[in-house]
């Protein structure tokens, strides 16, 4: 049965390879610069389609350490030219091998329909180069939106496996046919078996599309859910810290009538002991609080300052609080929160206490009102399209804040920038103040 059809050839099945490969790693972040890339490209190319070439000399009981080998082959261009781990690499082979797969068999059903021995040459390749080019290129824009350039492709070990089951499966069932026709899935006619193939890669290749796309839907609802968790929580941050600065005002409003009282106390040398102590109280409260002209502004900063003395941090603050006085008080917090948040959270990590420092700027810049947020910086930092990636261990959990802070920032027409300077973090947020009140104004109305 094997013998007896035409089966593809090996120098067709080869490009198709490549190019499935080439698909995914232009949706990837590559690892080599463009000169490197094509190089690697063209390399890559010359190696598949030497093992297609290699594995059809083998001996049919070698066929599957050909398919072995060329898969392998797929596999180290992919991790080669991307930004890939191991095992995101091996999830893109799995979608790539059967979208070779497929596109190589779609192409030779129609080449076997409508040409025949007498065709000149030309036309068959005319065919392959058009059919490959459209399908690869169709493919590529529908799995653009798989692969979003500002999310990092999170792959675990049972997307994996679920991924290459199901390239393996589609593989072994669309390739029955030509190992036996006794079976309920083969069939007996040429023209059945490659609409077989056809049909069951095309099923493999819906079901891994169909895959990704349930996984992207899963991640954007626990994004959902986490953003709304830490809206919700410095929400809650905010009003308990204004709440204690409400009950710390008034207390001091009652220690100047304490005060009145106490110096009427007749033991001169007991009434100075407890004059002392509460001019004392009162003057290491009146260090802590801030007066920068508003009030949410006054409320975050001086939480976050208590925060810094108790954890041995440095925190210097120049602030014009009247320069922020269009924002939004839960966006005030969002964007001026999280910066100091991050930045108590990296300098507590810091060994030398010399070096815990953090300064906070705002100020007015022209149109525009500026927040800076500044804090000494150790090691190395990934930066993806403006933001860092986050060092956490679970990164899918994680660095929401960031992007509940652009959010803010781009509400207002404004943009924030992350990135290292000279061993300081510095995270900016701009925004134009003209602009901002035009956009609070067509709210109201």
């Amino acid at each position: 049965m094997f013998d007896a059809l035409p089966d593809i050839p090996r120098l067709f099945t080869g490009l198709a390879e490549w190019s499935a490969c080439l698909v995914y790693i232009m949706l990837m972040r590559r690892r080599l610069a463009p000169l490197a890339l094509a190089t690697t490209l063209a390399g890559g190319l010359a190696l598949l389609i030497g093992v297609q070439l290699l594995a059809a000399e083998l001996p049919i009981a070698l066929w599957t350490l050909g398919m072995l080998l060329a898969v392998a082959s797929m596999y180290g261009l992919i991790l080669l030219c991307t930004n890939s781990s191991p095992r995101q690499a091996g999830f893109l082979v799995a979608r790539a091998f059967v979208l070779a797969e497929l596109v190589a068999s779609l192409e030779w059903q129609l080449h076997t329909y409508f040409l025949d021995d007498s065709t000149p040459s030309w036309v068959g390749y005319a065919l392959v180069g058009s059919l490959y080019a459209a399908a690869f290129s169709f493919v590529y824009i529908i799995e653009r939106r798989h692969f979003p350039e500002n999310q990092v492709l999170t792959v675990d070990n049972r997307m994996l496996v679920t991924s290459a089951g199901i390239a393996i499966v589609t593989f072994l069932m669309s390739n029955l046919s030509f190992v036996t026709s006794n079976s309920p899935f083969t069939g007996r006619g040429a023209s059945e078996v490659f609409y077989i193939r056809t049909l069951v890669d095309l099923a493999g290749f819906v079901v891994l599309y169909a895959l990704r796309g349930q996984q992207l839907a899963v991640q954007r609802s626990i994004e959902v859910d986490v953003m709304n968790v830490i809206v919700r929580n410095q929400r809650d941050q905010y009003l308990q810290s204004k709440h204690d600065i409400d009950q710390v005002n008034r207390k001091y409003h009652d220690l100047k009538h304490y005060i009145h009282a106490i110096r009427a106390e007749s033991n001169p040398q007991l009434r100075a002991t407890y004059v002392d102590r509460l001019e004392d109280s009162i003057r290491g409260y009146e260090q802590t609080a801030l007066n920068t002209d508003n009030v949410v502004l006054d409320t975050i900063l001086t939480a976050k300052r208590a925060q810094c003395e108790r954890e041995g941090i440095n925190l210097t603050i120049v602030a014009d609080g009247s320069a922020v006085d269009f924002i939004d008080a839960m966006d005030l917090v969002t964007i001026v929160g999280n910066s100091l948040d991050n930045a108590i959270e990296a300098s507590s990590r810091l060994i030398d206490p010399e070096h815990r420092l953090i300064r906070v700027a705002i100020y007015r810049q022209g149109r525009f009102a500026m927040i800076k947020v500044e804090n000494y910086f150790e090691g190395d930092l990934d930066i993806i399209d403006g933001l860092p990636r986050t060092t956490k261990a679970h990164s899918t959990h994680h660095g929401y804040g960031l992007k509940n802070m652009t959010s803010a920032a781009q509400h207002y027409g404004g943009t924030l920038t992350a990135r290292v300077e000279h061993d300081w973090f510095v995270v900016r947020t701009l925004v134009p103040i003209a602009d901002a009140a035009k956009r609070i104004n067509a709210t109201r109305v």
